[in-house]
């Protein structure tokens, strides 16, 4: 009885062993914050990507030098960027081109130009393909992890943001042009179905886990809209209740920037006018209001760490999703304040790349 105790004990200390091997501990969770990412303002960080600690309040780590540069040698608009942790490759594209970077070296492993410019793509989870979205155009582009184009999309929607869902199988691609939202094989990059009509324009977009709803901001709505993608149709309209809107710097409509907690539990939406973030409970549909977060500047993006238990809106605020308060700030080596819409969470192990979040705040319970 002893000896069976014994191989029992040291069997499942094997099996514990196997499974820490296999699903490693990350040594640093660090936020990659590509810059200019409000326009081509310098002012809110520089040119480059910004590193920082999120264990160490968010300490500046390093500067990666970045391309993107126009023909005059001006840093372009940062439009999108996206990482995949298994290939160890980080993309950054521009008004006209796409980047691609080593993780592991910093180092810039190609650059490529695309006829009608690039917008805000994504990667599939395995990192074989990204779609990417042409600056305000007819199409999207279906390219492989070297950048060469393997099928062309055309909704002709007014290309602009791009999700692939989690298991990689649909890719979900929004207009500024059109009040439907296409859904495309991620496999045969077809068309399969348009989700909608929305009320308005679609702007930013998150989808849950099960790619069972979407949340949308939409043109001339304080809020966002809630649509089925299994019926295709629109579901219900969230007004931020409260609060009046107004003129805005950029993007013009009221919200710009939408994400879902990982735990799915809330939805934080931007409000540029009254310069905040409106969280909304997500277990109750339609979505409850909940409270609002008051922020420094007029936010375009929010999006979350992978476990959820920091938000980051585009206006360089590090907020806790559990107390909603405010944690820190983001500054560079030059102690600037840095922002950007264009940011996301990479975890580290032993120096390589074990996992990574989304530009997009994309919900991840599949319970």
């Amino acid at each position: 009885m002893k000896i069976s105790s014994f191989f029992f004990l040291l069997l499942l200390f094997a099996l514990n062993l196997a499974a820490l091997q296999a699903a490693p501990s990350p040594d640093r969770r660090l936020l990659y914050v590509a810059c200019p990412g409000i326009r081509d303002d310098l002012q809110y960080g520089g040119h480059g990507i910004l590193v920082f600690d999120i264990d160490h309040d968010h300490k500046f780590v390093k500067r990666i030098p970045a391309a993107g540069l126009d023909d005059s040698g001006k840093p372009m608009n940062v439009k999108g960027i996206c990482a995949n942790a298994a290939t160890n490759r980080l993309y950054v594209s521009t008004l006209k081109k796409l980047t691609c970077f080593d993780l592991t070296t910093d180092k810039i492993l190609w650059e490529k130009s695309y006829d009608g410019g690039c917008d805000r793509m994504s990667i599939s989870p395995d990192g074989k393909v990204i779609y990417l979205p042409s600056l305000e155009g007819p199409d999207w582009k279906a390219i492989d992890a070297d950048g060469n184009v393997l099928a062309t999309i055309v909704p002709n929607s007014g290309a602009h943001n791009t999700i692939i869902g989690l298991d990689g199988r649909r890719a979900y691609l929004a207009g500024l042009h059109s009040p439907l939202l296409t859904v495309a094989d991620a496999a045969t990059h077809q068309v399969v179905k348009n989700i909608g009509p929305f009320a308005d324009f679609v702007r930013p977009f998150t989808v849950n886990a099960k790619q069972t709803l979407v949340f949308a901001c939409v043109n001339n709505l304080l809020g966002f809209e809630v649509a089925d993608l299994v019926s295709r149709k629109k579901l219900h309209r969230v007004e931020v209740e409260g609060f009046k809107t107004g003129p805005v710097k950029r993007h013009g409509c009221p919200s710009h920037g939408i994400g879902l907690t990982p735990d799915e539990k809330e939805i934080w939406v931007a409000d540029s006018f009254n310069k905040r973030v409106h969280i909304f409970d997500a277990t109750a549909m339609p979505p409850k209001q909940l409270q609002s977060i008051e922020l420094r500047d007029e936010p375009g993006w929010v999006t979350f760490t992978l476990k959820g238990d920091l938000a980051y809106p585009s206006t360089g605020e590090v907020i806790d999703t559990k107390t909603k308060k405010i944690v820190t700030t983001l500054a560079d080596e030059q102690s600037r304040p840095v922002e950007s819409e264009k940011l996301m969470e990479i975890d580290f192990a032993a120096d390589k790349p074990i996992r990574n979040a989304d530009q997009f705040g994309l919900g991840r319970n599949l319970e």
